[in-house]
């Protein structure tokens, strides 16, 4: 997730008045850029966060495993390239695969016991992606040689502004990804139980909606998007293993902005931790992007505990 605005003379341009077409024509690039690259670090944020925010907003389970399983699917991705050979596409439909089976043992043989136990549903799925975390780096996810191919190779000049269609593709796959999961929630039988587990569990299940199964696929469809954001992700960068706890905390930051269970929320989070991000490394330095987005939770936290668009009980209603 590094590295995503190159190095363009960012700031305010000095002297005021100026209609110098030159200075102009470096404003406006600026501006472009910044607009650009803005978008495409807040779509990858909500990729990030998808996965976390359905598991969330369906079976009101804090899935904090969700980091893990996204380094987990871009390494079997690599294994089935480098040791097996297998073809990209068949690669990654396997990866994808295989990270939303695992989403469904986790519900099947752990999480099913202490359902409804919160404390003890953060600790064991925490407990369990440092457990695949570690295990990973134990295997040998170690060092800065895993690396994952680009789907399309190659840049592009936009109003000036040089961007990989990498970059590109995650736009514009982010956003059919947003409109499928709307279509397949609204007008799909699966997807409007699922809504209504998440909307009235009890009445749900009063018309013979399984809660549990409906969480197994809740895991599975949520693992298995986190598989999806790390293949479209990862080409960008390297697979280590620290990314599964940045990818932890950036889906819960989005999360916790938007409002826990809310998905238009979590993309309005996610762009306003985007946005806030680029400019933090325009003017400071790309190492406190992390910053910003621990900064995002607690002050969330202090000044409206429940997100933007959060439906839980703020404090001053509880107490």
């Amino acid at each position: 997730m590094e590295g995503r605005v190159p190095a363009c003379g960012w700031g305010s341009a000095a002297g005021g008045g100026d209609a110098s077409p030159i200075r102009s024509n470096r404003r406006a690039g600026v501006i472009v850029e910044f607009l650009l690259y803005g978008i495409i670090n807040s779509i990858t944020l909500s990729l990030l966060s998808l996965g976390f925010t359905l598991v969330y907003s369906i079976s009101r389970l804090p899935n904090f495993a969700h980091g893990a399983l996204y380094i987990t699917s871009g390494y079997i991705v690599w294994l089935l390239l480098n040791r097996l050979g297998l073809p990209y596409p068949i690669a990654v439909v396997i990866g994808i695969l295989a990270t939303g089976f695992i989403g469904a043992l986790i519900y099947r043989f752990i999480l099913i016991r202490i359902r409804g136990m919160e404390i003890s549903e953060i600790i064991a799925t925490y407990a369990i992606g440092l457990a695949i975390i570690e295990g990973l780096r134990w295997g040998g996810l170690r060092g800065m040689t895993f690396t994952l191919p680009p789907f399309f190779p190659g840049s592009v000049i936009l109003a000036g502004v040089s961007v990989d269609y990498q970059r590109l593709s995650i736009v514009a796959i982010g956003a059919l990804t947003f409109l499928g999961l709307y279509l397949f929630t609204h007008f799909n039988k699966l997807g409007l139980a699922l809504r209504g587990i998440a909307q009235d569990e009890r009445a749900a299940m009063m018309l013979g909606i399984d809660s549990d199964m409906t969480a197994v696929v809740s895991l599975a469809i949520g693992s298995g998007l986190a598989a999806f954001a790390a293949i479209l992700l990862l080409p960008l960068g390297n697979i280590v293993v620290e990314a599964g706890y940045s990818v932890l905390i950036y889906a819960i930051a989005v999360c916790i902005i938007g409002g826990l269970g809310s998905w238009g929320g979590a993309i309005v989070g996610a762009f306003i931790i985007g946005f806030a991000q680029i400019l933090t490394e325009a003017f400071l330095s790309s190492h406190f992007q992390m910053v910003v987005a621990l900064l995002a939770i607690i002050v969330t936290l202090l000044l409206k505990p429940s997100g933007l668009f959060g439906k839980q009980k703020e404090l001053e209603e509880r107490v």
